[in-house]
């Protein structure tokens, strides 16, 4: 492996006299047809490394159409894995090993194959049907023109064959096992013990002992085969990660955002109620809670993104902890009913992970374009709170805050989350539940509940000092009171469609808004407190601009990172933390929305770094502009 091969050094023999090279760090991805099964090998893969002890990083990509034909580009599906023996912030750059089961996967992900890296290609399906599939005149496997990749070409369907042909399963079920052969494969190439994937074997498919042994047989055969062939002359090794001591699972953050929201209603003593329509990337979220009946969670499929969301907000007003979540366009169904749980002041989580728009998109694409939607996408002056999850553990204790900010300051809350970290994976330190804040809420069961006499009877918008009215339940004896979506006259709740009163509730809105900025941490930055350059960003951009600010740093550079997990509002300090530094550079995977926010709150002319093509931004592209602006200034 050229780009590494400089710090490697050469360690005692493997089986067959095989050199064993250290390595630091390793990318690998998985490609094929849907149907090949890469999610599940990468997947497996994955879940070897972090049980081996390496920090990981992932990123599942998935064909936009749910059946596109077999052998063509736009149903490939692939699985990339970054594992190391030191912390990783991202799933890599470029790939060190790319595994290939058809022409069509070779095309689509050549070209984020390193230099020297290593292309194992499944040989036997780059047929001439096959290669037309893909639009390749000629086999590029043969054709000379990969000449920068070490190209492995294995027979993975005809050795598969050979390892079950005394199976008794029937030809297309043996031909669902070659994934596992390559499996096998790739595990022998970088020291995967073969133990725990044998052993999720039994438990999956335990019932059908035929298809389990079939399974075991090419895991086998596929090691074996890397240990005796001649294509590869040593395999790797990536050593353990020092990690801080703890016990570790692996989770996305479709699954941690389900259990922050479990953890929330927890620390808040309330049942929780999740509506939801199924939307790509979103649906795991629905999929998660929906097991979790006896921790009081309450699941609802509604029929459609409007019902979803006014029925959790029915929850709400009945005392639930309500949440709600979608995808960008299902956001933009759902505004009119946000609208309504700003008017009510009612607390309510709207989870929105943010997929390639607008429309339909991309679905299964990554993209944070949602930002000003977030912000500004309702009718009316209409201000909610929003924050962002960065990294898929980081949405568990995202999902928390926003619950908890929700039920504090009775609003509603949208919390961002990407399909980038949402399908992503990486290891969770999991928390002692006794170390998780409490969140107090506390419901009005007296009139004026504020104990200052004033008026007759109860007033749901009688304000405390952050502007936040008290949440009452339904039936609470002697509590009735109006709620809806017209104006309200301030205190009383009573319908009031007087200009003054107007401008006055819109002000009181945006201002109680405002006051969450006194019960959020300060901005925090990572590098000096002062210098030539602050790289700014938000979401799931964080693992990447940390890891290209530490490049930089490295080189002596004076250059800080700083990411945003609260967008509105915004950490009381950001404005002068910005003017702490020549210059402000924001990396986004939008056309620049983050950076209009900053440049009109603060009149810092800030710089762009841009990408909209559905993919995460690589290390090396952020370094690059980094490098870029020190040398301007």
């Amino acid at each position: 492996m050229d780009k590494q091969e400089a710090t490697t050094t050469t360690m005692a023999t493997q089986t067959a006299d095989k050199p064993i090279e250290e390595l630091s760090d390793v990318t690998v991805r998985f490609a094929g047809d849907s149907g090949d099964g890469m999610q599940l090998t990468g997947g497996q893969f994955t879940r070897t490394s972090a049980i081996f002890g390496n920090d990981i990083s992932t990123f599942p990509d998935f064909p936009a159409e749910i059946r596109a034909p077999a052998g063509s580009l736009a149903g490939v599906s692939g699985f990339q894995v970054h594992f190391s023996n030191c912390d990783v912030h991202t799933p890599g750059d470029m790939v060190d090993t790319l595994v290939v089961f058809n022409p069509a996967a070779l095309k689509v992900n050549i070209g984020d194959v390193r230099e020297g890296g290593i292309i194992i290609a499944n040989d036997e399906s780059f047929g001439k049907t096959d290669l037309r599939k893909a639009g390749y005149d000629q086999n590029p496997l043969e054709d000379g023109s990969i000449t920068k990749q070490k190209v492995h070409r294995v027979p993975v369907s005809r050795l598969t064959r050979e390892a079950l042909k005394d199976s008794k399963l029937g030809t297309k079920q043996v031909e669902r096992c070659k994934n596992f052969f390559a499996l096998g494969l790739v595990s022998w190439l970088y020291g995967r013990p073969l133990e725990p994937t044998l052993q999720w074997i039994d438990q999956k498919f335990g019932k059908n002992p035929d298809v389990a042994e079939a399974n075991r047989l090419v895991l086998k055969a596929g090691h074996a085969y890397g240990e005796t062939c001649e294509l590869f002359h040593s395999s790797y090794r990536v050593s353990k990660a020092t990690l801080p001591p703890g016990k570790y699972r692996r989770i996305s953050g479709n699954e941690a955002v389900s259990l922050g929201i479990i953890a929330a209603s927890h620390q808040s003593g309330k049942d929780l109620f999740y509506g939801s329509y199924p939307i790509t990337p979103a649906s795991d979220i629905l999929h998660h809670l929906s097991g979790y009946k006896h921790y009081g969670v309450k699941t609802f499929q509604a029929e459609d993104e409007i019902a979803a969301v006014t029925a959790s907000l029915g929850a709400s007003f009945a005392g639930d902890f309500a949440v709600t979540g979608t995808s960008g366009p299902g956001l933009a169904l759902k505004a009119e009913a946000i609208g309504l749980g700003v008017m009510t002041e009612l607390p309510l989580v709207i989870i929105n992970v943010q997929r390639g728009g607008p429309s339909t998109g991309l679905p299964t694409k990554t993209e944070q374009a949602d930002l000003l939607q977030a912000m500004y996408g309702r009718n009316g002056e209409c201000p909610v709170a929003v924050l962002a999850a960065s990294s898929p553990a980081d949405c568990f204790y995202a999902a928390i805050e926003a619950g908890r900010i929700a039920m504090t300051h009775m609003t509603p809350v949208i919390l961002l989350t990407d399909g980038y970290i949402a399908n992503g994976e990486e290891p969770w330190a999991i928390p002692n539940p006794a170390d998780l804040a409490k969140i107090n809420v506390v419901h009005t069961t007296e009139t004026n509940s504020n104990g200052n006499g004033e008026g007759d009877g109860f007033l749901p918008y009688k304000r405390d000092e952050n502007l936040v009215r008290p949440w009452a339940i339904p039936g609470t004896p002697e509590l009735q009171h109006r709620i809806g979506g017209l104006e309200k006259q301030d205190v009383t709740g009573n319908v009031n469609y007087e200009p003054a009163n107007h401008e006055h509730m819109i002000n009181t809105r945006a201002r109680k808004i405002e006051l969450i900025a006194n019960d959020i941490p300060a901005q925090e930055v990572m590098g000096p407190e002062q210098g030539d350059l602050l790289v700014l960003g938000w979401g799931g951009t964080a693992g990447a601009i940390r890891s290209a600010v530490e490049r930089v740093q490295q080189q002596g550079r004076s250059v800080a990172h700083a990411h945003i997990k609260y967008l509105n509002p915004f950490p009381r300090n950001l404005g002068q933390l910005l003017a702490n530094y020549k210059k402000v550079l924001i990396p986004e995977l939008n056309s620049g929305q983050l950076r209009l926010l900053i440049r009109a709150e603060y009149l810092v002319d800030a710089i762009s770094l841009n990408k909209v093509q559905g993919k995460p931004f690589l290390i090396s592209e952020i370094e690059t502009k980094i490098n870029q602006v020190l040398a301007n200034e």
